[in-house]
């Protein structure tokens, strides 16, 4: 029982983790009833979840957005921008639940409308409770109707929101949805936050209790974080499909399917990880618009977040400027970096040949980051993921004690001098590792450093001591010049 979860965020047992806390428990011959009391009242254990359904363009991200405080689902004013289901951390009053926002629901659907829909059904069949969005100044649909058989259908407690009222006057199209048959409907603006303290207040008496919402900061904890990040189309949601063994998010040939970051938690390897799916990297992000330019945000946001960025690339593909620009991307936000060469089932050996030429000529600047072949759509070398992120992790965690550092640059000094540049010859008085994830150097040096030497230290330093998979950063700070005595 004395188990520790060193990474993440540990306001909250992840439902897999709760799990595997649960079965620890039974085995040491706990009560389990009063464990689960124990974790609650600390404020652990699986949130109560809220599923925001409705037809396409009736506000649900909006209302997402209203609902969690901050504007984290991407919205744009036409349909169809929102198609998988991603879930957010939210809470009213004390209690904390979790909000999964859906793509918009249609009946008789093909094609990637059809994906949307099946992962909108599944939201709703996972969910505690369920918000349904409707347009009060369009009314109820017949798609509307058939969402309601949908509701009735799956039993789950339901709370139907008339959304788009703005004022007084909007409040009797939303009386008209008492017709739908689903109580009480209540009148919201998702834009302006009129209304939705009280369809919350409904939202409370729906769901199941949740453990109170704790005020003692952050600690360490939970799964490691995982960005599968890269341009349009590179397999990235296969990818995350595949790992997860289900179709947990939509994916279809049309590029740039996915626009909000989709995480889940995945078994892989005997390890639990957070694997995160973001949209694909455009070639000008600023000159994207609407959904796209939102997507590209929340993707470096995700970036941000993550401890590991794996980067996937068309191995079927030429290389393309793009693919650089991504792999540059996540160096400078410092994370540990895995490159995944996707599509390779699809490579003959001429293919395979001037990939590795490109691979020497375009990504020569990590050469030091762990390579995966594999097959998103067919699952060959998937496997082989998980030794590469550890390695990448352990290396972006790494720190060298500043003796043994010292006696190594003293060492390369000796044998490798700096070149002497106007009569001067600048040397490297001591060094220190200032901090890890990436890892930090700081040199304290005589005179200036040539970048060409900066880079040829950390060559050395990676022959040295390892830190495979992490970039590394070496600053210089230059000994001021001692005024003459008088």
């Amino acid at each position: 029982m004395d188990q520790q979860y060193e990474h993440g965020d540990a306001g909250e047992l992840g439902d897999a983790e709760y799990a595997e806390f649960m079965e620890l428990a039974a085995e040491e011959g706990f009560d389990l009833e009063e464990v689960a009391d124990d974790l609650a009242a600390a404020g652990h254990g699986p949130l109560p979840v809220l599923a925001v359904v409705g037809r396409p363009n009736v506000g649900k991200s909006t209302l997402v957005n209203r609902i969690i405080g901050r504007r984290e689902a991407v919205v744009e004013d036409r349909p169809g921008v929102t198609r998988d289901r991603v879930s957010y951390e939210a809470d009213w009053n004390g209690r904390r639940f979790r909000i999964v926002d859906t793509g918009g629901w249609e009946q008789d659907v093909l094609g990637i409308d059809a994906s949307v829909a099946s992962q909108a059904e599944y939201a709703i069949e996972l969910a505690d409770a369920v918000v349904f969005v409707v347009d009060a100044k369009v009314g109820a649909t017949d798609t509307d109707e058939a969402v309601v058989k949908l509701l009735r259908r799956a039993g789950k407690p339901v709370v139907l929101a008339a959304n788009k009222v703005d004022g007084p006057s909007g409040e009797a199209d939303a009386s008209a949805l008492w017709n739908l048959g689903l109580g009480e409907p209540y009148p919201v603006s998702s834009l302006h936050g009129r209304g939705t303290g009280d369809l919350l207040d409904a939202i409370m008496d729906a769901l199941p209790e949740a453990p109170a919402l704790q005020f003692g900061g952050v600690a360490p904890g939970g799964p490691r974080r995982v960005a599968l990040i890269g341009r349009p189309n590179v397999g990235k949601s296969s990818l995350l499909n595949k790992v997860a063994g289900s179709e947990r998010v939509v994916v279809d040939a049309t590029a740039g399917t996915t626009r909000d970051p989709v995480d889940e938690l995945i078994e892989l390897g005997g390890v639990t990880w957070r694997f995160i799916d973001t949209a694909g990297i455009r070639r000008r992000v600023h000159l994207s618009e609407g959904a796209d330019y939102y997507a590209s945000l929340r993707t470096a946001a995700a970036l941000e977040k993550a401890e590991v960025a794996v980067i996937l690339v068309d191995a079927s593909e030429t290389l393309a400027e793009q693919d650089t620009r991504i792999v540059t991307m996540a160096v400078e936000a410092g994370r540990a970096v895995v490159i995944a060469y996707n599509k390779w089932d699809n490579l003959d050996e001429e293919r395979r040949y001037y990939l590795e030429r490109e691979i020497e000529r375009d990504l020569v600047q990590v050469q030091w980051a762990p390579r995966v072949n594999i097959s998103a759509r067919t699952g060959r070398h998937v496997e082989k993921l998980v030794p590469a992120i550890e390695t990448a992790l352990a290396g972006w965690e790494t720190r060298v004690p500043t003796g043994k550092l010292n006696a190594f640059l003293g060492e390369l000094v000796a044998a490798h001098p700096h070149p002497i540049r106007g009569g001067k010859q600048p040397r490297i008085l001591f060094g220190t590792q200032a901090g890890t994830r990436p890892p930090r150097f700081v040199l304290f040096a005589s005179g200036f450093l040539e970048a060409g030497y900066r880079r040829f230290i950390e060559r050395r330093l990676r022959e040295e001591f390892g830190f495979e998979g992490t970039p590394i950063q070496v600053s210089v700070r230059v000994r001021e010049k001692r005024g003459r005595k008088k």
